[in-house]
């Protein structure tokens, strides 16, 4: 999988985050959705990957994305990450589908600094 992120994105991470250096996650969160394939879709920062985690392609310095590769075929192969400072909020959409323009962004990192 390949991320395009924009310049507002990469920002918005590292001011939420509070550091140069992060690991986050793109999620299908299927957590009180009902079954599996009813879900959203989530950026969790987080510490270190997960077992069967994979690296998405195009990140930014200093910015790592990860994936669940069993949750690969939820996402296309070619994505856009956007931030938009009026509404403070994270946008996932490929050529083919807008997955989200309220993406939710949760600090799950064991030292939460998210401000």
């Amino acid at each position: 999988m390949r991320v395009a992120w924009s310049e507002q994105a990469v920002r918005a991470i590292r001011d939420l985050l509070g550091s140069d250096r992060v690991s986050v996650r793109l999620v299908y969160d299927t957590e009180g959705c009902g079954c599996a394939v009813d879900g959203v879709a989530a950026l969790w920062a987080v510490d270190e990957p997960l077992a069967g985690d994979a690296e998405a392609i195009g990140s930014p310095a200093g910015i790592r994305l990860w994936y669940d590769k069993r949750q690969a075929i939820f996402w296309d192969e070619e994505l856009r990450l956007a931030y938009n400072p009026d509404r403070r909020a994270f946008a996932l959409a490929s050529d083919g589908q807008t997955y989200s323009n309220r993406l939710a962004l949760q600090d799950r990192r064991a030292a939460s600094n998210f401000k």
